[in-house]
């Protein structure tokens, strides 16, 4: 049976796996200490824990963005050197983003926002593609950080869009 999904409902979801995803290479990483997670991998915020931080200011500056707010984070510092707070900002994050989302019309999606680029100039974007681009980002980083966890010692996190359907499924089934 086909079923038609919005571009919210898509977020919506979206941002519900970026969050899973998030907590399932949070417990893979649980199993490396604090040295590891701050130790220099190569990445291109170098360590585990900078790129973690700046999947973070990523996400809250693309928000604000959304809201009309602008911010301007520096990348090359880490914001969040407490571990466990760095996390459950994260989590707020996603949270609140989810939020925004579930009050949006359908038609915001479409919508053009202007907004200042991290190289001065103005740019314009649909919300759409500015969500996409935002999900991929967090991908992204979440896959170099898995392989470089991976290489510490850790467990490889599984982090597929399709083991995020089966988790929810599997839930969804248990009531």
């Amino acid at each position: 049976m086909k079923r038609t999904v919005s571009w919210k409902d898509y977020f919506v979801e979206q941002t519900a796996y970026h969050y899973w995803a998030n907590e399932v290479l949070f417990e893979s990483l649980e199993h490396l200490d604090a040295v590891a997670l701050a130790s220099s991998q190569g990445l291109y915020f170098d360590t585990i824990h900078h790129t973690m931080d700046h999947i973070l200011l990523v996400a809250k500056q693309w928000r604000a963005r959304l809201l009309g707010q602008e911010i301007t984070p520096d990348f090359f510092k880490l914001h969040h050197p407490n571990w466990g707070e760095l996390k459950s900002a994260l989590r707020v994050e996603m949270l609140e983003l989810q939020a925004w989302l579930n009050i949006q019309t359908d038609s915001c999606f479409d919508e053009e926002v202007t907004y200042q680029s991290i190289e001065g100039g103005e740019r314009s974007n649909t919300v759409r593609d500015m969500l996409t681009h935002l999900m991929f980002h967090m991908a992204h980083h979440r896959g170099q950080v898995s392989g470089a966890a991976t290489r510490l010692g850790a467990t490889a996190a599984e982090m597929d869009f399709i083991y995020y359907r089966r988790f929810v499924d599997a839930r969804n089934l248990m009531g």
